[in-house]
């Protein structure tokens, strides 16, 4: 195990972050015109109702012929509260606009890196690390095997490692499949694995992390299993 750096290959490939940009600033900019849309179109009906019309409700009009109203004020039905309403129909676009640019900050900002035991997920906001010495993990989190293991023929596999830090139950995930690839390289699984068994008892609680740590240079040894 080495102590410089390493960035792992996790996250989207550039023409992979290209098209999530142009897809996210789409879908962002067709919600962000849903929602001010309304607002827009209140003003111009407003504009054009004439800035004399001495009339701003319907109670101030109620005994003038309707042929007499402005445009604004001849539905009789409610139109008022329509116009009224039409602002906060516009509001439903806005989680769209907060979903998109989620997703496009998540694809921009994924990324992780080792350096020695110490593991560091930045996802769409937050940066956070682990020691992989000391993490718990879930020796179910990862299943590979092969042709002459005892799995199941339909086995599942989870393409991610859970790691939770054992003082204040901080997480990261670690992708072991990146965006676009089978698996990641075999020289970065056994950089994890290595991590992971860093001065650990080789039984006792840590079993668990010595089976995933097996798990990953199973795989770095054959990666057709991924």
């Amino acid at each position: 195990m080495t102590n410089q750096e390493l960035r792992l290959s996790v996250g989207a490939s550039p023409a992979q972050r290209t098209w999530a940009v142009v897809v996210g600033v789409f879908i962002a900019a067709v919600a962000a015109a849903f929602v001010v849309l309304p607002l827009v179109a209140g003003g111009v009906l407003g504009r054009l109702s004439g800035p004399g019309d001495p009339f701003s409700s319907y109670e101030e009009a109620r005994d003038v012929p309707p042929g007499m109203l402005p445009p604004a004020l001849r539905d009789a039905d409610g139109g008022a509260d329509h116009a009224g309403l039409s602002p906060f129909i516009g509001l439903c676009g806005l989680p769209f606009v907060l979903l998109s640019i989620y997703l496009v900050l998540r694809v921009l900002r994924t990324a992780a890196w080792l350096e020695g035991s110490h593991v560091r997920v930045r996802g769409a906001f937050r940066t956070r690390d682990v020691d992989l010495a000391t993490a718990r993990f879930d020796a179910a989190s990862l299943s590979y095997g092969e042709p002459a293991d005892d799995f199941p023929a339909g086995r599942q596999r989870t393409p991610a490692i859970i790691a939770t830090d054992h003082e204040d139950g901080r997480r990261v995930t670690i992708a072991v499949q990146g965006m676009g690839l089978s698996s990641l390289p075999p020289s970065e699984l056994r950089a994890l694995a290595d991590a992971i068994t860093t001065g650990r008892p080789v039984d006792g609680r840590d079993g668990d992390a010595h089976a995933v740590a097996r798990q990953l240079r199973r795989l770095a040894e054959h990666p057709q299993l991924g």
